[in-house]
């Protein structure tokens, strides 16, 4: 698997985001969808990632600074074809040591509270995220969960 640092202009990844904005919407209303769309994912403050092996696609993750002590992970998604293969918990790993080369403290995230997310909360639970308040612009929400790392 190779992860790099992408462009967002590649119509795999389009599609990918596209897949994750719409099960976004079958399973939280949209008052509750915090995922970003292909231009909220081009802010200079966000790095986006892209996991690839033999020229397929396999995932994506992104990192937003939030200041400079503090970032927030998101959009961490894994290709329909490789669920439950491992990709999305070596994005996390990528994205964890690229946040620690940048000298952040602390990483962040929102997830859903429904059962679809279970398997999300599973991994960053693994991975020494703990359950905590909202941060940054986030509000308390029944259909978010908010979980968060130090470094």
């Amino acid at each position: 698997m190779i992860i790099k640092i992408d462009d967002l202009q590649g119509s795999e990844i389009a599609e990918l985001l596209e897949d994750h904005l719409h099960s976004m919407t079958l399973h939280s209303p949209p008052e509750s969808i915090h995922a970003l769309d292909l231009e909220g994912l081009r802010k200079p403050e966000i790095t986006f990632w892209s996991a690839w092996e033999d020229g397929e696609l396999l995932g994506c993750g992104a990192l937003k600074e939030l200041d400079e002590k503090h970032a927030e992970v998101k959009s961490v998604k894994t290709s329909t074809a490789h669920l439950r293969k491992g990709v999305a918990k070596q994005i996390m790993l990528y994205i964890l040591e690229a946040a620690k080369e940048r000298g952040y403290e602390r990483l962040s995230l929102e997830t859903g509270s429904m059962d679809a997310f279970l398997p999300a909360r599973k991994l960053y639970e693994t991975l020494g995220f703990t359950y905590c308040g909202p941060f940054a612009d986030y509000t308390i929400d029944e259909n978010s969960m908010f979980m968060t790392r130090t470094l």
